[in-house]
C-alpha cells in the first residue's frame, strides 16, 4: 500500500508563510534541495492543493527546454514530467498539465483508493490548505518537515485543530549546513 507523504517547510514556530505570506524564510540552498529531491526515488505521484498546482504548472513544464536550468533542476522537472499529478480543488475544471487527475471532493474515498493502487509512495510538496484537511482525515502517513531557523508570528500555522490526537514517531532528523533542521515523523496506528 502507497503511502502519503507531506514534505513542508516551516519556521520554528511552526508557520509555513511570512505574515504577507512569502517563503523567502526558507534556508533553501543546495543541500536541502538535495534532499527534497531524494524523495524521487520512493515517490511517483505530486499531489496539490490548488495555488500550488498552479504555481507548479505554470513554471516546471519550462525547466526543460530552459538551457540556463541547473542539473537539479532538470532532474525534478523530470520527476514531475513522468510522475502522475494531482490536483485536489474545488474551482478547477481541468488540470490542463499531461498526467494530471483532478479531485474535487471525497477526499477520503479518492485518497483511499489512491494508497491501495500499485506504484511508489505520494507526495505533498507544501499546500498547506490541503496538508490541513488530509491531517483531519488521517490519511497522511508521514511527515517530513524542514525546521527553518526563524520564528516568524504569522497567522500561517501548519496545524490546525484536530478531531483527536494523531501519535507520530520520530525516524530522521539531520541538521543541515543552514540551519535548517529536517524532521521526518511517520503517523503511528494502532
Amino acid at each position: 500500500m502507497r503511502n502519503l507523504v507531506s514534505f513542508m517547510h516551516v519556521s520554528l514556530d511552526g508557520c509555513y508563510a511570512t505574515a504577507d505570506g512569502g517563503l523567502d524564510f526558507v534556508s533553501y540552498d543546495q543541500e536541502l534541495e538535495a534532499y527534497a529531491h531524494s524523495m524521487h526515488a520512493s515517490t511517483d505521484v505530486a499531489v496539490h492543493g490548488r495555488v500550488t498546482y498552479e504555481m507548479m504548472r505554470g513554471y516546471w513544464p519550462t525547466v526543460l527546454d530552459n538551457p540556463d536550468a541547473t542539473p537539479a533542476e532538470r532532474k525534478h522537472a523530470r520527476w514531475l514530467h513522468d510522475s502522475l499529478k494531482v490536483v485536489v480543488s474545488r474551482t478547477l475544471d481541468d488540470p490542463a498539465w499531461e498526467n494530471s487527475m483532478l479531485i474535487k471532493d471525497n477526499l477520503l474515498e479518492e485518497f483511499t483508493t489512491l494508497k491501495q493502487q500499485p506504484g511508489k509512495d505520494m507526495v505533498i510538496f507544501g499546500s498547506p490548505g490541503l496538508v490541513k484537511s488530509l491531517t483531519q482525515l488521517d490519511l497522511i502517513d508521514e511527515f517530513r518537515l524542514s525546521v527553518n531557523p526563524v520564528i516568524l508570528g504569522s497567522e500561517y500555522r501548519l496545524f490546525g485543530p484536530l478531531d483527536a490526537a494523531q501519535k507520530i514517531e520520530l525516524v530522521e532528523n539531520r541538521t543541515l549546513k543552514s540551519g535548517a533542521v529536517v524532521l521526518r515523523y511517520k503517523r503511528v496506528r494502532g
